[in-house]
């Protein structure tokens, strides 16, 4: 492996607009092309990127000068080509939710590691610095013990039946979309995995018969609560708060927070809170930068792969709790 890490993307999403500079903007990273199964759009990504045009996933995946694949495509689709892209001896990014199932997401962790190769899932929202300094809080006692925490996560995006989520496909729906950041971020903070879930959920057959407008609690050890209202057909909403046993922290724009914006925190006890303040970053560039790292040796993934596993276990119980009108034990992963 050479010091560059030379990328490919796997698709067309819109996300790119993000992961392409941010592959660009890290030092040791190496942007190649962009794959589209459609050759005129492949082109058109080619010549607006400055790039070599991969007519077709494969023409990506069996070219040697490729060293790492991020892989945006629906998330019905990442299990299979996480597959074949890991079998061609390629790293890969795989955009959030990695799998559908825990037993896809098994798979998929099998297969990298019998492959000797890296797999992430692209929580890109947690290599931000404020996030950092929120877990050191928590860890430091700042807020007292975690009693729970709610996330708002919600966009309207209903009047785009085109849009991958609403095609009524395997992971499709509020759950998949904006839940995975809820479900991750709530993992994440509390330090457990849940051992219950519930989901309340307003579904469209117009949309798929998917999960548009969703309220999911989980419940962890020792009485701790995550509560989530998660939405694509709500008013735009992304916030965390982190409630402790003496006082609590608040992330506004929690999940989509630009290279640009004020990234500050607010913490609070009682009726006192103050902001602390924290640079503007590029989340996906520091995300594309610790994966670089790990490829080359000189670092470890943010999150290993297991970590991945569990959240799919989760992903998977939230949804057949509103299918079924039910809570759903979680045994473990």
């Amino acid at each position: 492996m050479t010091d560059v890490i030379r990328w490919g993307v796997l698709g067309v999403a819109g996300i790119n607009a993000a992961m392409v500079p941010a592959i660009r903007a890290c030092p040791g990273a190496e942007l190649l092309g962009v794959a589209s199964r459609d050759e005129g759009r492949a082109r058109e990504v080619a010549a607006t990127e400055r790039l070599d045009p991969y007519v077709g996933y494969d023409a990506l995946l069996t070219d040697p000068k490729v060293d790492a694949i991020y892989l945006p495509i629906p998330n019905a689709q990442h299990a299979l080509w996480t597959l074949r892209a890991v079998a061609a001896g390629k790293h890969v990014l795989c955009e959030k939710p990695l799998a559908v199932t825990a037993s896809e997401a098994r798979e998929m962790a099998d297969a990298a590691a019998a492959a000797g190769v890296h797999l992430a899932e692209a929580f890109m929202y947690a290599h931000h610095p404020r996030y950092h300094l929120v877990r050191r809080l928590i860890a430091d006692g700042a807020i007292g013990d975690i009693r729970s925490i709610h996330v708002t996560f919600t966009f309207d995006a209903s009047g785009e039946l085109g849009h991958s989520g609403f095609q009524g496909a395997p992971g499709s729906g509020a759950i998949y979309d904006v839940g995975c950041y809820a479900v991750h971020v709530a993992r994440t903070l509390i330090g457990a995995e849940p051992e219950a879930v519930t989901a309340h959920a307003m579904s469209s057959a117009v949309h798929g018969d998917i999960d548009m407008s969703t309220s999911l609690l989980l419940e962890f050890p020792g009485g701790v609560g995550a509560t989530a209202q998660l939405g694509m057909w709500n008013g735009d909403r992304d916030t965390v708060t982190v409630i402790g046993s003496r006082g609590w922290i608040e992330i506004p724009r929690a999940f989509l927070c630009s290279a640009t914006d004020d990234a500050g925190i607010v913490l609070g006890e009682g009726d006192d809170s103050r902001v602390i303040a924290v640079p503007p970053a590029d989340h996906y560039a520091l995300q594309v930068a610790c994966f670089d790292a790990a490829v080359r040796g000189d670092g470890e993934l943010l999150f290993p792969i297991d970590d991945a596993i569990h959240q799919a276990v989760v992903l998977e119980a939230a949804t057949r709790s509103w299918r079924e009108r039910v809570r759903v034990p979680i045994s473990g992963s």
